[in-house]
């Protein structure tokens, strides 16, 4: 299930979250999973800027992330 679903060039988004942490490090990344709606092979994983230790605080942090900031994640990912 998508965590959100966003438009970007005509083509509709279906982006999940999840957090990673590399070894020896205590906090959690974010990371977001952007899959094309018609194209359900195609998917661009983006990381984004925000850490934390604690992955519920990061995925609270997540929800005010505004839908502007995520499509212009995507672009940039874009080709």
């Amino acid at each position: 299930m998508a965590w959100r679903v966003l438009e970007h060039a005509g083509q509709t988004w279906n982006v999940s979250l999840a957090a990673e942490r590399t070894p020896n490090s205590a906090q959690w990344n974010l990371v977001f999973s952007f899959r094309a709606v018609d194209q359900a092979s195609r998917s661009i994983w983006a990381p984004y800027p925000l850490t934390s230790s604690s992955k519920a605080v990061l995925f609270a942090k997540a929800e005010r992330i505004s839908t502007k900031d995520l499509q212009d994640l995507l672009a940039a990912r874009l080709p």
